[in-house]
């Protein structure tokens, strides 16, 4: 994300919901896309005539120990922290959030395969098959 398109901001739930505190806390975490990712996911959305922006978070799992979680989401929930960039939200739960502290999201395709990479400078390894990652 080069700094002219850095238009993230972050914000809790509907409301700025009972965790407003959280998102004063991480004022200066952040989480953003890539022009692509931003076309897909808003291309998506739009096919799929709802939705409020994605959701992004990890789980714990595999050989590393974490794995993100992404699902378009429909609404938002109250202990949701916010971010938005290039006109998309990014919904993050606030115990993922310090895992996923830099994340740029991108939509790459690579010969036949497409999908979203997650680009998170947290990152210290990953398993061999790549579906788990460690901090």
């Amino acid at each position: 994300m080069q700094p002219e398109q850095a238009t993230a901001s972050c914000t809790s739930g509907p409301e700025k919901g009972p965790l407003a505190q959280i998102a004063e806390i991480n004022a200066n975490m952040k989480v953003g896309l890539t022009e692509a990712a931003a076309r897909h996911i808003t291309r998506y959305l739009t096919r799929r005539g709802k939705g409020v922006g994605v959701r992004l978070g990890v789980k714990t799992t595999g050989c590393s120990g974490l794995a993100y979680k992404i699902e378009f989401a429909d609404e938002i929930a109250p202990e949701d922290i916010v971010f938005e960039d290039l006109g998309v939200k990014i919904l993050v739960d606030p115990k993922s959030l310090p895992y996923i502290d830099g994340t740029e999201l991108d939509f790459v395709r690579e010969g036949l395969n497409e999908g979203f990479k997650f680009n998170n400078p947290n990152e210290r390894d990953r398993c061999g098959c790549g579906e788990s990652f460690r901090i």
